[in-house]
C-alpha cells in the first residue's frame, strides 16, 4: 500500500465530482428536504416522542440512512470502469497496488457522502431541529459509508449487468433504509426481526449518530461493531479485487 498512489485514485475521483460540484450538491438536496418536511414537518406533529421531537429524533436516523446511500452509490462507477469502460484495465496494469486503489476509490465516495450530510445537517439546522453538532458525528459517518462503499465494491467486482447492481439496493439496501432504526426504533418490530436488524451495521449508525446528536454517551459496543464490518469489508473487496484482476 503507497498513500501517493492512494491519492493518485482519489485525485482522479476529484476531479470529476469537481467539474459536476454544484449539480451533486443541487441534487444531494432534493432528498433531505423531502424526508425532512414529510417525516420531520408533517408525519412528526402527530408523532409523540418521550424526550425532544420527531423531527431531533430522524435526523440521525437519515444522516446513517445517507451516508449508507452515498458510500454504496458513490462507488458504483467502477462497475462501469470494469464491464463497459474497461478502464479498469487501465488500473491494473499500471504499478498501483489493488489495497490502494480500493482505498483511494473508497476515500472518493466517503468524501462524497461526508460532502452530502453536511447539506443534511445545515437543513436540519435551518428545519430547527435541536441537534448537538459533535465532531464525533464524522469518524461515525465515514464508517458506514467505508462499510457500503465496500459492499458496492465487492458487488461491482462480481456483478456483470446495472440490473443486477440494482438487485442490490432492491434486496439489501432498501429493507435497511426502512428497518434499521431510521425512521422509527428497532424496539417497535417483532423479537425475531429485531434480533436479524440489530445484528446490521445500519442500526448500529443509527443509535450511535442518535446519541451522539442527543449529547448522550458514545456506544462503544456500536462502534466494535461498525468497524468490524468494516475491516471485513475490506478484505472480501480486497479479494474479489484481485479475483477479477486474474480472471
Amino acid at each position: 500500500m503507497n498513500f501517493r498512489d492512494i491519492g493518485t485514485v482519489f485525485w482522479r475521483d476529484w476531479i470529476v465530482l469537481k467539474r459536476r460540484l454544484t449539480k451533486f450538491i443541487f441534487s444531494r438536496m432534493v432528498a433531505p428536504l423531502l424526508y425532512l418536511t414529510a417525516f420531520g414537518l408533517g408525519l412528526g406533529r402527530s408523532v409523540q416522542m418521550s424526550s425532544g421531537s420527531y423531527l431531533d429524533f430522524i435526523v440521525p436516523g437519515i444522516l446513517a440512512l445517507n451516508s449508507m446511500n452515498m458510500g454504496f452509490h458513490g462507488i458504483i462507477p467502477v462497475h462501469a470502469e470494469r464491464v463497459y469502460h474497461k478502464s479498469l484495465e487501465e488500473y491494473v496494469l499500471s504499478p498501483i497496488s489493488a489495497e490502494s486503489f480500493l482505498i483511494g476509490k473508497i476515500s472518493g465516495a466517503v468524501l462524497k457522502s461526508l460532502i452530502s450530510s453536511a447539506i443534511i445537517i445545515l437543513f436540519a439546522e435551518i428545519f430547527g431541529a435541536d441537534i448537538n453538532l459533535s465532531l464525533m458525528l464524522l469518524p461515525v459517518l465515514a464508517i458506514n459509508s467505508i462499510i457500503f462503499a465496500e459492499i458496492g465494491f465487492f458487488a461491482a467486482m462480481k456483478l456483470s449487468s446495472y440490473e443486477e447492481m440494482a438487485q442490490v439496493n432492491t434486496y439489501i439496501l432498501l429493507p435497511m433504509s426502512f428497518l434499521c432504526g431510521t425512521f422509527f426504533s428497532t424496539a417497535a418490530l417483532p423479537e425475531i426481526l429485531r434480533f436479524f436488524v440489530e445484528c446490521l451495521p445500519l442500526t448500529h449508525a443509527s443509535l450511535i449518530l442518535r446519541s451522539l446528536t442527543a449529547g448522550e454517551e458514545f456506544l462503544p459496543g456500536s462502534s466494535a461493531i461498525l468497524a468490524g464490518y468494516a475491516i471485513a469489508g475490506f478484505f472480501l473487496s480486497l479479494y474479489a479485487l484481485k479475483k477479477s484482476q486474474d480472471d
